[in-house]
Formats: C-alpha cells, sequence, structure tokens
C-alpha cells in the first residue's frame, strides 16, 4: 500500500511548485508523440474516503482518451485545457475556470490543449503516476 504524502494527524502542509518529479504521459500511455506530464499525490490512507490531489500539463501534441470512473475536479491554472465527451461536445477551460469529470464518462483530451491544472479525485493515487520519491514509501 501506498503511504499519504501527508502526515495522517492534522496540520498545514505546504507543497512547493516544483518540489515533486511529474511523470510523462507519453511513456505512461504508450503514445510517444503526445507531450504531458501527471503526478498523483495521495492525502489520505483510506480507500474508502480516498483523496488525491493531483498536477497535470498538456502541451501541443496528440489526443488522447481516459474514462473516468470517479469524480475528479481540475483547476486550470495557466493556460488552456480542451477535452470533449463521447458524443463530441467540446469544453474549453482557460486559467481560473474548472472542470469537473463525473463517474463512467468518456474524456478526450484534445491535442490543441497548452496548459496547467491542479485536480482532485475521489480515489486513491494511481501508482504509475505517483512521485518517484513517494513510489517508494511502502507501509
Amino acid at each position: 500500500m501506498t503511504q499519504s504524502f501527508v502526515d495522517t494527524t492534522g496540520g498545514i502542509y505546504l507543497i512547493k511548485a516544483g518540489s515533486q518529479q511529474a511523470n510523462e504521459l507519453s511513456e505512461l500511455k504508450n503514445i510517444p508523440e503526445l507531450k504531458g506530464q501527471i503526478l498523483d499525490i495521495p492525502l489520505t490512507l483510506s480507500n474508502q474516503q480516498a483523496l488525491t490531489l493531483g498536477y497535470f500539463s498538456l502541451q501541443p501534441s496528440v489526443s488522447y482518451e481516459a474514462v473516468f470512473n470517479f469524480i475528479e475536479v481540475k483547476i486550470v491554472t495557466k493556460g488552456k485545457m480542451v477535452v470533449r465527451d463521447g458524443r463530441n461536445q467540446k469544453y474549453v477551460a482557460y486559467a481560473g475556470d474548472v472542470l469537473v469529470f463525473m463517474p463512467d464518462t468518456l474524456v478526450i483530451f484534445d491535442g490543441e490543449s497548452d496548459g496547467e491544472a491542479v485536480y482532485f479525485k475521489n480515489v486513491a493515487a494511481t501508482e504509475s503516476y505517483l512521485s518517484p520519491a513517494v513510489a517508494t514509501m511502502k507501509a
């Protein structure tokens, strides 16, 4: 089981920008042309009440799709994120905008995306998205 990035006791935690190494999406998705990065940071240890924080960025490249079986809230912090749903409805989010992905939703991340986001999801961290330092901590 992966340990939480933060302690289980109360308190305030500061995660400095750039302090965690993100993972290359091209390697994780096996799409060499894909330019983007992702990082999951587990905030809780319980799978029943999981909460994960993450960083996500895309640079102009190719589109890719993912099915969300959980709730994820992406807050665009820089640039723009362009997504489409299974009906090909296009959504363009700019810095300050929020994208909410509900369970059982196909999301197509458009290749014209060029931005960064912070996200929260109500599911345990994805092992392959963890920072190498966090991934090595085992309970």
